[in-house]
């Protein structure tokens, strides 16, 4: 049974493995406007901010963009429409379904929104390790083999 969603917003430190999180009732610009300013304040000085966004309209607005301009250490790298989120994302988000929301019993979106946080809270304190890529470039640029069945 479902008692509601919620929109969480999220932000992976792939030099530490950390994680940073946020609920949202909506996912709007206001809202990611919101958490981009959260991951701004956790952050260190003078370190470079690469973000990963799909394509969702939110993250493309004009207020999001006149928000980015006014911060030089900030990037946005946008995944192409259809594309596949980098390994360490996907890998965080199936770590948070497979150990804290799967099969979970959450009577209220309170409850949803305190698991969430507990587990980022338990996966910084416990878990978070630094991602290591470990494909070269090379590899992703080689058009697949084709296999033809006889």
């Amino acid at each position: 049974k479902r008692n509601g969603t919620t929109t969480l917003f999220a932000a992976l430190d792939i030099l530490t493995g950390k994680a940073v999180g946020r609920h949202s009732k909506r996912h709007r610009h206001q809202e990611l406007i919101e958490f981009l300013e959260q991951v701004e304040a956790s952050m260190p000085a003078g370190k470079d901010i690469h973000v990963i966004l799909d394509n969702y309209a939110a993250h493309k607005h004009e207020a999001v963009r006149e928000w980015l301009s006014k911060r030089d250490r900030w990037q946005f790298h946008f995944t192409p429409t259809s594309c596949s989120w980098l390994n360490a994302v996907e890998g965080f988000f199936a770590k948070l379904a497979c150990r804290r929301l799967r099969r979970g019993v959450h009577d209220s979106i309170e409850q949803l929104e305190k698991a969430i946080m507990d587990f980022i809270e338990l996966h910084n304190g416990k878990e978070a390790k630094p991602f290591n890529w470990t494909a070269s470039p090379e590899h992703h640029r080689r058009p697949a083999k084709r296999v033809l069945n006889d």
